[in-house]
Order: structure tokens, then sequence, then C-alpha cells
């Protein structure tokens, strides 16, 4: 039975909330080791036990490739679905089917983003705090994390969307990160809008949070991808508008639906 006028906007509406409920709550659930560190070290962090919350970093730091990682990895499988189309798949099957796909490839490129943040930031601190007269390379430093953070948005949307090795992956976001800046500060802005809203709505990181930027996020990395199509079709593609992207980035979806 179909709902027409405003009791089926209604109706779209509903499903909607239930879809990204659902899958938040999916997420939260597979990504709660890391979850419970996080929130135990803000507990601790407002106690001021400062070792405590140095030792919640490194628990967060070594739960984070083996849970977050593989269920960002399964949420953006999910919202990957809905941008493409397929708005009414199984929400629990679709979501574990791309966890248990994905999670050797989300765990490593989990692996690989944390050595690099923490490489990073001893780096920044020594530099911000120990080597002051070399602060400039600190900023630098403090640039590359930015990116690097950023990056993982285009991590998640390529690992559910590519055939590509780890390494590829995670050089590939980067360089799209770099090079297709503009929809990557989009899902930035919407990622800080929606946190702050969160923080003033809690519930909203229960059932909506991660779920709304994984879709914004998905949406808008799938538009970079739609225009790189555009450029395949033309001639001499790889030179067209004059980036620098790796050929596989200018490829087909490489049968990434299975």
């Amino acid at each position: 039975m179909e709902f027409r006028g405003i009791m089926g906007g209604f109706y779209r509406i509903s499903e909607w909330i239930m879809r990204l409920s659902v899958t938040n709550l999916l997420w939260l659930l597979c990504s709660s080791p890391f979850l419970f560190f996080a929130l135990t070290k803000l507990l601790v962090s407002q106690a001021e036990f400062h070792n405590e919350s140095l030792t919640m970093t490194w628990a967060m730091a070594i739960v984070a490739p083996f849970t977050l990682f593989p269920a960002t990895a399964a949420m953006f499988t999910v919202v990957r679905k809905w941008v493409m189309g397929e708005t009414d798949v199984k929400l629990l099957g679709t979501f574990f089917k791309g966890y248990k796909q994905n999670y050797k490839q989300s765990m490593v490129g989990g692996i690989f983003y944390t050595l690099l943040f923490a490489i990073m930031y001893i780096d920044y601190t020594v530099y911000m705090t120990q080597l002051q007269s070399f602060q400039a390379v600190g900023f630098v430093m403090l640039a590359f994390l930015i990116v690097l953070l950023v990056s993982m948005f285009n991590f998640f949307s390529m690992v559910v969307h590519y055939h590509m090795k780890t390494f590829q992956l995670v050089k590939n976001a980067v360089l799209l990160t770099i090079v297709k800046p503009f929809r990557i500060i989009l899902t930035v802005v919407v990622t800080i809008a929606a946190g702050y809203i969160s923080l003033r709505f809690p519930f909203l990181i229960i059932f909506f949070f991660g779920s709304v930027v994984a879709a914004v996020a998905f949406y808008n990395f799938y538009m970079t991808f739609l225009k790189m199509q555009e450029q395949l079709q033309k001639k001499d593609a790889n030179e067209a508008d004059g980036d620098d992207l790796p050929p596989e980035l200018l490829q087909e979806d490489n049968g990434r639906d299975r």
C-alpha cells in the first residue's frame, strides 16, 4: 500500500528515521569497546586524573583499528546503498555483510592511520614544546594531521566502493582530499554542525550522528566520483582540469557490489 500526500510524506520521513537510527545503533554497538574507553577518558579528564586519561588514550588507539574502523566501514556499506538508490536494503544483513567483508582491510587501514596519527602527534608536540625554534615545522605537522584526519572520510568511502590494496586506499584518500577539497570541506562543515547540535541534544548521538555524517560523507565522495567519471568520458580524460589523480580513481566502480 502506497501512501500519498501528507501521509506519504510522514511515512517516508518515518522510514528514514528508522533507517538512520538502526544503522547508527549498529555502529555504536560494534564500536562499543572504543566508545567505552572514550567515555572513560572524558570522565577522568574532567576529574583531572591525567595519568588515567593518558592510559585511556592509549587504550582507544589500541582498540580503534579492531572495533571503530570495521564498524564505520560497515556503516558506510549501508549508506553507500542508499546514495546509489537502493534505499530498501535489509539493514542488518547489509551492515554485517559489510562488516565481515571489509573487516580485514579496514582493520589494517586503521592500524596504519593510528600509527601515522601517533607519529605525527608526537612530532608536533616535540616541535611545539621542546624545539620551539622549529615551531614552523610543528605547524606543518599540524596541517598534515588535519589532512590525515579529514582523509578518513574518503578512506571509508573508498573501502566500500573500490577494490584496491589497503596502502593504495590510504594514499588515494589523502590525495583526493588534497586535489578535490571542496566536497570534503562540506563534509567537515556538516560533521562539525552535527557534532555541535548533538552535544546540545545527546540523544542524537545515539540515534543519528554517525549515520547522518556517513551518508553526507559518502554522498560528497560519490559526487566527486561521478565528476571524475565525466572526465573519463572526455577526450584525454586524465589531463582534464589539470588533476593529478591516479588512473584507478578514474576507472569504473570495479564491481564493488557483490
